[in-house]
């Protein structure tokens, strides 16, 4: 049986979650808070979340894994068969996570964790989600799906990086994202209320005390 390592606050981890649970695959999560520990390195080379464990070994990196269990995995599938139609859905995936998800890091420690970041990071983090839903805006299809009319891995990073862009955007600059996006607005809160998703959003909320707690204590370490 698959093993997804990590831990359920990860976005990166329930991307994999929702696909492996939208795929109807069996799998198991094994709790994994990666460090530079020789253990951890030996499940993700990096020590970073999520990590799949098969017959054969590890593997990272969630783009991968996400492409694996779609090539050898049962279930609906979330690619086109069609090179091209395939070809777009891998560059939303990709226009997603460069240009909304990773600027939206830059304002994680200030909008989620109390911490100052210098203006510059701030400004660079404003200019970079609004020019990257630009982008999706011209690229995506919405109808109703991003990449079209159905359920495709574009979605899945656009369930899991936009929520989080859009409350970077409203805590630390109080700009709605998606004001005048409202198909975008549309399609998260019709991917929010399917089963799998209100099970991933319920293993966070009861994951999050705990992944609190050891930033907390890994920040106290550091200090």
């Amino acid at each position: 049986m698959l093993k997804l390592y990590g831990f359920a606050v990860s976005n990166y981890y329930n991307m994999v979650k929702f696909a492996l649970l939208e795929k109807g695959m069996a799998f198991e999560e094994v709790p994994f808070h990666p460090d530079q520990s020789e253990q951890s390195l030996n499940i993700s080379p990096r020590g970073k979340v999520p990590a799949l464990g098969t017959d054969q070994g590890y593997m990272s990196e969630t783009s991968v894994i996400l492409e694996y269990i779609e090539e050898t995995g049962s279930g609906k599938s979330l690619l086109p068969s069609e090179p091209f139609a395939r070809a777009q859905v891998r560059a939303l995936m990709r226009e997603i996570e460069l240009y909304i998800e990773l600027p939206a890091r830059l304002g994680y420690p200030q909008a989620f964790f109390g911490m100052q970041i210098a203006p510059a990071l701030q400004e660079k983090c404003k200019l970079e989600l609004l020019a990257g839903v630009a982008a999706l805006k011209r690229h995506g299809k919405f109808t109703p799906y991003v990449a079209g009319d159905s359920l495709t891995l574009a979605d899945v990073y656009f369930l899991y990086s936009l929520d989080l862009a859009c409350a970077v955007a409203q805590k630390l600059f109080d700009i709605d994202l998606l004001a005048d996006f409202p198909q975008a607005g549309k399609l998260l809160a019709q991917l929010n209320r399917l089963e799998s998703v209100q099970k991933i959003a319920a293993d966070k909320e009861a994951n999050m005390p705990e992944f609190m707690a050891m930033i907390k204590a890994r920040a106290q370490a550091n200090a």
